[in-house]
């Protein structure tokens, strides 16, 4: 098996895993979302520092943590994740998946547009028509609803300042998750001693409950590792098209397996937004081609 195709079979595990733990949270509803995101946080920290430990790299945490410039970046991109991980848990709790793998959907396009406002890069007209799309999508979807799509919104947003926070971080990725679920681990404790303290607590009440919520920092870890050896093996734009996997298992869980209702305006919103992806993928790959062609050609690679 070539190095390119295990790095696409990784990408497929990781988005199939994030695809699919709606399932597996679902299973936890009757744990509050603030005492489940705090579990989610100490034990997925307890996998990340022994991955660490295991592989000698512990002292990397130096690099993300090492400064108090580096701390307040690794400590904003900390609480944009954990902003994150509590909306996808309060979701589907709620009954409101469609939402989150709208805000998946949504993601990318708005990342394209944080980039070009934090960033200053430049978007092709394809890439313009594809995020005006989206904008009507949820401009739509608020007049037929009479309310924003808060989650969704909220959801994107986050991820997509997260995303832009981690490109100026110069460590890789599961060293810079585990310096950000350090600095939330001391509010995550101290939430979690309190709730035992009043015996409000879930943990510990029966061995499945407590069982789910330890495995919540596996299921935390697992993909994230996946996507960081699958980055490292294939290229942004082939990575960028596999991360729709998640948002589409997502929908999957919300309309067939929990049957949320699917009502015309996230119909129609959900068409806008997978026009606005097709064209904004078809864009993607025809600059990658061009970029993979100007290096073919470059004077530095002409033979003497």
């Amino acid at each position: 098996m070539s190095t390119h195709t295990r790095g696409i079979l990784l990408m497929i595990g990781a988005c199939t895993i994030w695809g699919l733990s709606a399932i597996y949270y679902k299973l936890l509803v009757h744990v509050p979302p603030l005492e489940l995101l705090a579990h989610r946080t100490f034990w997925s920290l307890v996998v990340f520092a022994g991955l660490l430990a295991f592989q000698g790299r512990l002292a990397r945490l130096r690099d993300a943590l090492g400064s108090p410039k580096k701390v307040a970046i690794t400590g904003f991109s900390a609480l944009m994740i954990t902003a994150n991980w509590f909306l996808f848990i309060f979701s589907v709790q709620i009954g409101q998946l469609r939402e989150t793998s709208l805000g998946y959907y949504i993601f990318p396009l708005l990342a394209v547009l944080l980039g070009v406002v934090v960033l200053r890069e430049r978007l092709g007209v394809a890439q313009w028509v594809a995020v005006g799309l989206a904008t009507l999508a949820v401009v739509q979807l608020t007049w037929g609803l009479g309310t924003a799509p808060w989650i969704a919104l909220i959801l994107a947003s986050t991820f997509a300042a997260y995303g832009i926070v981690k490109k100026r971080l110069a460590v890789g990725p599961v060293v810079s998750v585990t310096a950000e679920v350090l600095l939330l681990a001391p509010i995550s404790l101290t939430w979690l001693v309190t709730l035992a303290m009043q015996d409000k607590g879930v943990f510990g009440g029966d061995l499945y409950t407590s069982v789910l919520l330890v495995f919540s920092g596996f299921l935390t870890a697992l993909p994230l590792i996946m996507f960081s050896a699958a980055a490292q093996r294939v290229n942004m734009t082939t990575l960028g098209l596999l991360q729709y996997i998640n948002p589409t298992l997502q929908f999957f869980c919300a309309v067939v397996l929990f049957g949320e209702p699917l009502t015309i305006w996230y119909i129609v919103a959900f068409g806008l937004i997978w026009v606005a992806l097709a064209i904004y993928s078809v864009a993607s790959l025809a600059q990658e081609r061009a970029r993979r062609r100007r290096v073919m050609t470059s004077p530095a690679d002409a033979p003497l």
